[in-house]
């Protein structure tokens, strides 16, 4: 039987990042830029961007750097963190495929292959925004807390947790955590200034993408440090409040509506 090893970075409640994505940065760093390696990977141009804005988010920093079309064109490579997230990938799948292959032979006649070990490991989430930061603050009351997360310099996503999550999760300030958001749930201002609402988190940023399909739209922001927030929201909505390309935008969500995961 041949053994072939897939390693899946991820955490707890967090995007997971295989070996598609992996191949997907490579292909992009070699063909220079994202539309050539979207088509070389055979995947469409939003879909390459949803997964290297994936890889951004969990990894905390970029891993591609990135140039608009000009005299020179436009362009992209990869960042000192590319290059070692891909080399700890390679690795990491060699070892693991040497694993497998020695524990082989254990597993003769049991009807267990070696790869199903591993099946249990990971998990996934349907959360569209997955973003890694540091804990600066939490603000306990009676039964719940409320956890400040800096995801970027100068940005701070807010969670409502119960007091028990707290003590479970052995949250602290300085520890590093994910803060897990559903596109649906974001939604979406146009202007630098947040709009007067109840919702604890009003996040400035750019509007990145802005993607239309039939009644529905997804809206991308650049919040910053390299880090991103998606919104699922209507098409006439887009239209209503006039949002397009480098134009400011505010997201707007609960902090209920967040949710916090940890190593």
């Amino acid at each position: 039987m041949a053994i072939e090893a897939s390693i899946t970075f991820g955490r707890e409640d967090a995007a997971n990042i295989g070996r598609d994505r992996i191949r997907l940065l490579q292909t992009v760093a070699r063909a220079g830029s994202i539309t050539a390696g979207a088509k070389a990977a055979g995947i469409t141009y939003k879909a390459a961007w949803d997964a290297l804005d994936a890889m951004a988010n969990l990894f905390g920093q970029p891993l591609l750097e990135t140039r608009v079309g000009g005299r020179a064109g436009g362009g992209a490579k990869l960042t000192p963190t590319g290059v070692k997230v891909i080399e700890a990938y390679d690795k990491l799948e060699a070892e693991m495929a040497r694993a497998l292959r020695s524990i082989e032979p254990d597993l003769a006649g049991s009807g267990v292959k070696p790869i199903d070990l591993m099946s249990g490991f990971f998990m996934r989430t349907s959360a569209r925004n997955a973003l890694r930061g540091a804990i600066t603050e939490i603000s306990s009351a009676t039964l719940s807390a409320e956890v400040a997360v800096e995801v970027s310099p100068g940005t701070t996503i807010y969670a409502m947790v119960t007091n028990e999550s707290v003590r479970e999760l052995g949250l602290c300030v300085g520890r590093q955590a994910i803060v897990l958001i559903k596109a649906p749930f974001v939604m979406i201002a146009p202007g630098e200034t947040p709009p007067a609402v109840s919702a604890r988190n009003c996040i400035r940023g750019v509007v990145r993408r802005c993607e239309m399909s039939g009644v529905s739209a997804e809206v991308v922001l650049n919040i910053g440090g390299g880090k991103t927030l998606a919104a699922s929201i209507t098409a006439r909505s887009v239209e209503a409040l006039g949002l397009a390309v480098d134009k400011p935008a505010c997201a707007v969500f609960d902090a209920a509506h967040v949710i916090i995961a940890i190593d």
